[in-house]
């Protein structure tokens, strides 16, 4: 037996009267029995000399069918109850659990593993429960631990050494098994040998806060996976927010890696383990801008809450998330990419896990008309010229048919048809293309999508008046791009007239368009590199840079025709890096 300290088994200090001293003679377990095996667990200690493991060998088959009668009457106490009824069991497993030829031997890991997470305390109610559970976790660490074991303890190594094993070999297949077992009695109901319901959750509720102090062992990766897929038959949820926190946060700092169906009964169980991985993630998409849509694409499908959310709940919490996200910053553009950017990566996962249909999109949106989702869900780049062209007036049409109807007048109403909007922000930069390359009569149509875009309200009809000015600006633009000697000063006087003393949103729709007209007219080409820099430190660099990165993404897969256009922002992002 080691003497360190923090190596002896826990000492509960109580009185007990005789007559609760009794041990349960119905279960085999008589006072004579249980002072046998604790004194031959005071005989054996280290196991140092041959005659002693000789008889620990002998032994332990009879040792184990009395471990198994102790935690057939353990498994229906609570902590206070137990030690009470054993003031000697402490001392007993504790001092099993340092043997290694007992710990080595069939199932007597697994067996020791139930009898603790008998013994430990979900709500400990005094200080011997406390100490009890602090002993108990250092003993599960122990058990389990792969780190450690083979560098402390020779009595450990001597007797790995004489199986013929390495240390790394011995530890690893110990706590396979150990997991395995528990993994294999969680799915074969073995909680619902207990008497009650309560006795279940009580149980499920212990094991998992022993596990707290393993969460990152790579070995116990099936046993967390096994629990947070367990449902007891109550209507409360039995695994403890202190579990659930503790998985959340080795997930988020990678210490783990779990199934996407365990991460995903994760955040449905406990939201806010989804709401701090889902602002973990969006802080690290915003800190990213300016930056490429590919980089984001990555960080988002890095993080699973695509895939998340392809059921249901999940993806309405992360709805309402993006909704204040959106509010508290006046529809900041950088959010708006972030909006964009996971729609897309969740319609992709959304394809890939519904090919069944099992949750139809109408789930997903359910404030919104179908037709008009299904006009979103057409990608630009998947339409002809001419085709993409009607597509955008059609958009234009339904959108102002639905918020000018008398249904609509009510802002809830009203931002969930802009915040659908926002989620296919590619149209609304497809529409700013199209005003000034299209000779088309159909400007109005285009306009009142962008004014829309940037602002939903329309109080005193101030979005009557930020399409007349986006018209003014389009026409302005429409002028130089048949300039024969355009310079960058010519636009930047257009520019200084066009978008100074503006309403915010007849600000922003300006801009778009002036960007627009750099990357998509023969003259913006030429004064593009000259321009920009100055722009982007009078208006704002993350801005221009944002919309500049959206565009970037969509030109690129719109084939050999805007080569040109894509080399020119990739040139233009490279400039702002620079910008102070």
């Amino acid at each position: 037996m080691c003497t360190t300290v923090k190596r002896d088994p826990i000492h509960v200090d109580l009185e007990v009267k005789p007559a609760e001293r009794k041990m349960d003679e119905d279960a085999g377990i008589t006072k004579s029995r249980f002072e046998f095996w604790l004194r031959k667990a005071l005989e054996w200690g280290q196991i140092t000399t041959p005659e002693s493991q000789q008889d620990v060998c002998l032994h332990l088959p009879e040792l184990q069918e009395f471990l198994l009668q102790i935690y057939g009457a353990l498994k229906h106490m609570n902590c206070a109850d137990a030690i009470q009824k054993f003031p000697l069991i402490g001392q007993l497993l504790g001092r099993l659990c340092w043997n290694p030829f007992i710990i080595g031997y069939d199932e007597c890991q697994k067996i020791l593993m139930w009898c603790l997470c008998c013994l430990y305390s979900g709500e400990p109610q005094n200080p011997v429960e406390l100490k009890a559970n602090s002993w108990i976790q250092i003993s599960l660490c122990r058990l389990l631990s792969l780190s450690g074991l083979g560098h402390h303890d020779s009595d450990i190594n001597n007797f790995i050494t004489t199986l013929g094993l390495a240390s790394a070999d011995y530890y690893q297949k110990l706590v396979e098994n150990v997991v395995f077992s528990l993994v294999t009695e969680l799915s074969r109901n073995w909680f619902n040998r207990f008497k009650s319901q309560q006795s279940i959750s009580s149980r499920v509720r212990c094991l998992c806060l022993l596990c707290v102090p393993l969460i990152n062992l790579t070995d116990v990766t099936p046993l967390l996976e096994a629990l947070l897929s367990y449902h007891g038959g109550g209507s409360e949820d039995v695994l403890p927010c202190e579990f659930l926190e503790a998985v959340n946060e080795a997930i988020l700092q990678r210490k783990i890696s779990l199934s996407e169906s365990a991460v995903v009964q994760l955040w449905l169980r406990h939201l806010p383990s989804l709401q701090k991985a889902l602002l973990k993630n969006f802080e690290s998409l915003i800190s990213l801008q300016p930056g490429s849509l590919e980089e984001m694409t990555c960080l988002i499908k890095s993080s699973l809450l695509h895939r998340a959310a392809c059921h249901p709940a999940i993806f309405r919490a992360i709805e309402e998330f993006f909704k204040n996200a959106l509010l508290e910053t006046d529809g900041a553009p950088e959010v708006m990419t972030v909006v964009q950017v996971f729609t897309r990566c969740f319609l992709q996962a959304y394809q890939e896990n519904n090919e069944q249909h099992k949750f139809p999109l109408k789930a997903y949106f359910p404030h919104n008309p179908h037709s008009l989702l299904r006009a979103f869900l057409k990608h630009p780049s998947d339409l002809p010229a001419t085709g993409l062209h009607q597509h955008l007036i059609h958009i234009a049409e339904m959108l102002k048919a639905i918020v000018e109807t008398k249904c609509m007048r009510s802002y809830g109403n009203l931002f969930e048809t802009w915040f659908l909007f926002i989620h296919f922000g590619e149209w609304a930069d497809t529409a700013a293309e199209h005003l000034l390359v299209s000779k088309a009569e159909s400007s109005d149509a285009m306009l009142w999508l962008l004014a829309f875009y940037y602002d939903p309200n329309d109080e005193n009809q101030q979005r009557t008046q930020t399409m007349l000015e986006g018209k003014s600006v389009c026409e302005h633009l429409t002028t130089l791009s048949r300039t024969p000697t355009l310079s960058a000063r010519d636009l930047q006087a257009a520019v200084n007239s066009k978008i100074s003393r503006r309403q915010p949103a007849t600000k922003e729709l300006a801009v778009h368009l002036i960007i627009s007209f750099l990357i998509f007219t023969a003259n913006g080409h030429k004064i593009a590199r000259e321009w920009i820099a100055h722009f982007a430190v009078t208006y704002e660099v993350l801005k221009v840079s944002s919309l500049l990165t959206r565009i970037a993404h969509r030109v690129s897969q719109l084939g050999v025709k805007y080569q040109r256009s894509v080399k020119l922002v990739n040139d233009l992002l490279q400039i702002l890096k620079f910008v102070d």
